[in-house]
């Protein structure tokens, strides 16, 4: 079964990089540009995995994530932040908003993968 994937990220080039990339590992992948648009695409879409940018408009990253995880119909899809956040304390931070993991930008694009496969090869069994 095709894993689906919810790209979050108010840059369109940071957005159609990362839909180029996951779409070449035949992962079903949708968009949405802030975090409002994203919690409304969850309940509809409902991924196996979310790629969350922090910082963004309307809805900020944070805020998103903790309305995706304090839904119980939604709470068990995971959250990986992708955000350019770099300073001490962040990575913390961002865990205790909700989000399983974090990716800092720019992306290793090795590492990105094994950790998107880690994620749903764990989700799925």
């Amino acid at each position: 079964m095709v894993k689906r994937i919810l790209i979050v990220e108010d840059e369109f080039r940071n957005r159609k990089l990362l839909k180029d990339l996951l779409r070449r590992f035949d992962y079903d992948v949708m968009e949405a540009s802030d975090g409002l648009e994203a919690v409304e695409m969850v309940k509809a879409w409902r991924p196996d995995l979310i790629l969350m940018d922090i910082q963004m408009p309307v809805m900020d990253g944070f805020e998103a994530t903790r309305i995706i995880k304090n839904d119980p119909e939604t709470s068990h899809i995971p959250i990986i932040a992708i955000t350019a956040y770099a300073m001490e304390g962040d990575r913390e931070r961002i865990l205790q908003a909700g989000c399983d993991d974090y990716i800092s930008k720019p992306i290793e694009i090795k590492d990105f993968l094994a950790k998107i496969e880690n994620f749903l090869k764990e989700e799925g069994d």
